[in-house]
C-alpha cells in the first residue's frame, strides 16, 4: 500500500513539473540564451537547440544533471557547464524553463545529400547483423520522439551536438538513457555512421 502511495505520489508531483509555466520560463531562461540562443535555437553547433524540444525530456534532462551534482557523477548526467547551471534549481524552475522552451518554434534544417545512403537505412532500419535497433522505432520518422515515452526531438537538431551525444552514449560518458538503449545501439556505429547519422536526422521534419 505504501509503494502505491509513494507512486501516486510521483506520478502527481511529474505531472505538476510537466505544466510549467511558460512566462515565468521566459524569465528564468535569461541565463540560458548565452548558449541555447535567444529563441532556444543555439547557433554554436556543439550546443542543442532547445526549441519545440518536449517539455517533459527537458524536465528530466535539468533534474539529471542536478542529481550527477548531488550524487558527485555516480547517477544522472555529467556537464561541467550544465551542473552550474542545473544545481540552484528547483522542481517548479525546471517545469517552468521546459514549459517555455518547448514553446518556442525549432528553427529550420536540412539533410546534407551525401549521408543519406549510409544513414537513411540504419534510421530506418537498423541493422539486425550487429543488432542494432531502427533510430526510427524511438524516434519516428519525422524524428519528433514521444513525450509520454521520454523519446525527444531530434529532427532540426544541430549536427555537432547529435554527434557529440551518440559519441558520449557510444563510450558510456553519458548513462541516463532510458534502459540503456542508446548505448547499446552507439557502441556498434563507427565513427562515419555517427557523422552520417547527426546530419542526417537535421532535415527529417
Amino acid at each position: 500500500m505504501k509503494k502505491l502511495v509513494l507512486i501516486f505520489t510521483l506520478m502527481a508531483s511529474y505531472s505538476a513539473w510537466a505544466q510549467g509555466d511558460i512566462d515565468a520560463g521566459k524569465l528564468k531562461a535569461a541565463t540560458c540564451v548565452a548558449c541555447h540562443g535567444n529563441d532556444g535555437n543555439a547557433i554554436i553547433g556543439q550546443y542543442p537547440k532547445l526549441a519545440g524540444q518536449h517539455a517533459d525530456y527537458l524536465v528530466k534532462q535539468l533534474a539529471d544533471y542536478k542529481l550527477a551534482v548531488t550524487s558527485s557523477g555516480a547517477q544522472g548526467r555529467s556537464n561541467a557547464i550544465m551542473a552550474g547551471m542545473a544545481a540552484a534549481l528547483s522542481a517548479t524552475d525546471m517545469a517552468d524553463l521546459g514549459a517555455y522552451f518547448s514553446s518556442l518554434p525549432i528553427s529550420g534544417n536540412t539533410t546534407p545529400e551525401n549521408v543519406i545512403a549510409i544513414a537513411e537505412p540504419l534510421y530506418r532500419f537498423g541493422d539486425s547483423d550487429r543488432g542494432i535497433a531502427a533510430c526510427i522505432s524511438c524516434h519516428g520518422p519525422r524524428g519528433n520522439g514521444t513525450s509520454l515515452s521520454g523519446f525527444p526531438k531530434i529532427s532540426g537538431q544541430n549536427a555537432q551536438y547529435i554527434q557529440l551525444q551518440l559519441q558520449a552514449f557510444r563510450f558510456s560518458a553519458r548513462n541516463n538513457d532510458l534502459n540503456a538503449m542508446m548505448r547499446s545501439a552507439a557502441v556498434k556505429l563507427n565513427d562515419n555512421e555517427i557523422e552520417a547519422l547527426s546530419a542526417y536526422v537535421g532535415g527529417l521534419h
